[in-house]
């Protein structure tokens, strides 16, 4: 029979197709491919069509898409429904016949493929159709799509539902993942999403990714099956090896916080960079966190801030803030207030509500421009004008220091009232403007209530001024071991102004025990801190040995740190300490040199 087939090879165009597909399921693609070759150039559409595929796949031939792409077309054009189903698909992903060299290979999918060329609509739905009308069922799915999720010109989705339904019945797992998702729109009715649930797990079983992605998401959130994290983990990996970017970023996921699998944060932290090379946001994201939280060596934020930007760039808004921040506080790269405040921009236009409390905070000390006050203050007036309290706060901080819109703090005051009946902070700024009558009248005595209220709660500038006013007897009794212990527990958390209030409580004159060992290493933290006030009372200390410690030399230094931030008062002090040696000699020199010259 074999011999038989090889001499009708030789002699029949269609014998030679038969034998040329025995031969390629036997695993013998080359002598496959020249028989198919003979066939094709006989004009036999089959022939064409396999002949094709062989050049799109480099099955037998060295691949090359644009002899596939004309030999598919010749078969298309003769009526061979799947060389039209195929060119159809070819067309969505760039490969059109008129541009064979463009596009991704024809190994991606058509849900899910990484195309990079444009698609070409219109040659698609001529050729879709042609082989859905002939019954094709991947013809039917290429159809839905470009009906669905085409160009508005091209589009008809009640149509294009039509042919998903088609699609699936056929059996296609394009097909039946598009009519998932065109269930998916409504999951209110138990019988569609059972419906649902059964396309998109056929689709995932015959291995298309972007449906075991999805059947991932379903498995790991438990949407209307039992939540199963280990089957979850298993879609993503499948998927992920087939190049789902996004299936990617979930199975590194899963690897590097143990979800559904064994936690192996080596090959999670691969995956994860994999598919932010790939450009998936979220991945970057991801890689970044790892990088800024550490984990077991020390965190890299110079490492973390390259993969933040990646995702940022992509309006990642989590890799935004988080950028925004390394730029705020200089970790990992230079310190710029008005790059972080760009970088809150982009998230807060992108809806994250924290950076634009963030953009605010940087517009109140002078970063940002007119238009990021404008659309900050719009943000806060009209989640306030809803009941956000917390907006409700960041507007009356708005109005009370005219970010985005005139000043006015009566406003302010009726909307930082508003907020403090659940925000800390708007109790301790309605307090504030109490004490200092700013949009109200004065009332030192509620004010000091509203302030008690966020101090108790610890915010620490509510704390310090609270001390202030017990220290001053301002708006009810004084009472100073009451302010020292506020004040103590707010330079205990880093407060410099608290640090310079301790070390003058305990330097005397307040009722409270003297403890100058105490209040000189208080007004050293504070000096170390910048506090022109504490250097120069450290500097005092040292010159006067009032905490047993003499230090002429560092006492000058710090006296003159305090001079050069512009404080009036050490001058004096400067002026009265000791001449440095090195000027003592150089007034001896100058002297003996008058000396000589009388």
């Amino acid at each position: 029979m074999a011999l038989f087939d090889t001499l009708m090879a030789g002699l029949s165009p269609a014998a030679a197709l038969r034998r040329g597909n025995r031969l390629l399921e036997q695993g013998d693609v080359k002598g496959a491919f020249t028989l198919m070759s003979r066939a094709a150039r006989a004009g036999i559409p089959e022939a064409e069509f396999r002949v094709g595929r062989c050049y799109l796949e480099g099955t037998g031939v060295p691949p090359s898409r644009g002899d596939g792409v004309r030999w598919v077309e010749r078969a298309a054009t003769k009526g061979y429904v799947e060389a039209q189903a195929l060119l159809a698909t070819l067309c969505l992903h760039g490969m059109a016949p008129d541009s064979p060299e463009a596009g991704p290979g024809i190994g991606a999918s058509l849900f899910g493929g990484q195309t990079t060329a444009e698609p070409d609509y219109p040659s698609a739905a001529k050729w879709a159709r042609r082989a859905a009308e002939a019954g094709s069922a991947d013809g039917q799915a290429v159809l839905g799509f470009v009906l669905t999720s085409g160009p508005e010109n091209l589009r008809n989705v009640e149509e294009g539902d039509r042919w998903y339904q088609k699609s699936a019945a056929g059996g296609c797992p394009q097909g039946q993942l598009g009519y998932a998702l065109v269930l998916a729109r409504d999951t209110s009715d138990p019988e569609k999403q059972a419906e649902l649930l059964k396309h998109l797990g056929q689709a995932s079983e015959k291995g298309l990714a972007t449906a075991l992605y999805l059947y991932g998401m379903v498995n790991e959130r438990g949407l209307g099956l039992p939540q199963d994290r280990a089957a979850a983990a298993a879609c993503y990996k499948q998927a992920a090896e087939k190049g789902h970017r996004a299936a990617q970023a979930r199975w590194g996921y899963a690897l590097m916080k143990g979800n559904g699998v064994e936690p192996n944060l080596v090959e999670g932290e691969s995956w994860l960079r994999r598919a932010a090379l790939a450009g998936d946001p979220e991945a970057a994201a991801l890689v970044g966190d790892i990088y800024a939280k550490g984990g077991n060596l020390p965190p890299n934020y110079a490492e973390a801030a390259m993969w933040f930007r990646r995702a940022a760039e992509a309006n990642h808004r989590g890799a935004a803030r988080a950028l925004g921040m390394l730029y705020l506080t200089g970790a990992g790269v230079p310190r710029d207030q008005d790059e972080a405040a760009k970088l809150f921009r982009i998230s807060a236009q992108a809806g994250d509500a924290h950076s634009r409390v963030d953009l605010g905070n940087l517009l109140l000390r002078g970063h940002g421009d007119e238009q990021d006050s404008i659309r900050t203050r719009e943000w806060f007036e009209q989640a306030a004008a809803s009941g956000d309290l917390i907006a409700a706060f960041n507007f009356g901080v708005c109005l009370a220091e005219g970010v985005g819109i005139e000043r006015d703090d009566r406003k302010a005051a009726e909307w930082l009232r508003r907020a403090a009946d659940g925000v800390i902070n708007a109790q301790y700024w309605y307090g504030r403007m109490l004490v200092e009558g700013r949009g109200v009248d004065a009332n030192p005595e509620e004010g000091r209530i509203w302030i008690t209220k966020a101090a108790e709660v610890g915010m620490i500038e509510a704390q310090v001024m609270l001390a202030d006013m017990m220290l001053n007897g301002r708006g009810g009794a004084k009472d100073h071991p009451a302010a020292l212990a506020l004040f103590e527990t707010a330079a205990g958390q880093g407060h410099v102004g608290a640090m310079f209030a301790v070390g003058a409580m305990l330097g005397g004159g307040h009722d409270v025990p003297w403890d100058r060992v105490a209040a000189q290493r208080w007004f050293r933290a504070a000096a170390e801190r910048g506090h022109p006030y504490a250097q120069m009372m450290l500097g005092r200390y040292l010159a006067r040995n009032l905490a047993g410690e003499l230090n002429i030399e560092e006492a000058r230094r710090w006296t003159e740190r305090a001079v050069a931030q512009g404080l009036q008062d050490a001058k004096a002090d400067l002026a009265a300490l000791p001449p440095a040696p090195d000027q003592e000699s150089a007034s001896s020199q100058e002297a003996s040199t008058r000396a000589a010259g009388d």
